[in-house]
């Protein structure tokens, strides 16, 4: 199966993601500034991605509907 557009954003979202957290797993911060930002981040992707999925979902119903 082809990748949709949903597909090519979710990866490079998650590893947006999954980078974030190497770096704070790796203690990259700093300071507790940098880490609120860190965390901030994740938190941000894992919403994203949570409102991609049920997008995706809700396109590709639409498109079965349609068939």
């Amino acid at each position: 199966m082809a990748k949709t557009v949903f597909d090519v954003l979710k990866d490079r979202i998650e590893e947006q993601r999954s980078s974030a957290v190497e770096f704070l797993a790796s203690g990259g911060c700093k300071d507790y500034a940098q880490y609120r930002d860190a965390c901030g981040l994740v938190r941000g992707l894992e919403t994203t991605l949570s409102h991609m999925e049920d997008l995706s979902r809700n396109y590709l119903e639409d498109e079965d509907e349609d068939d």
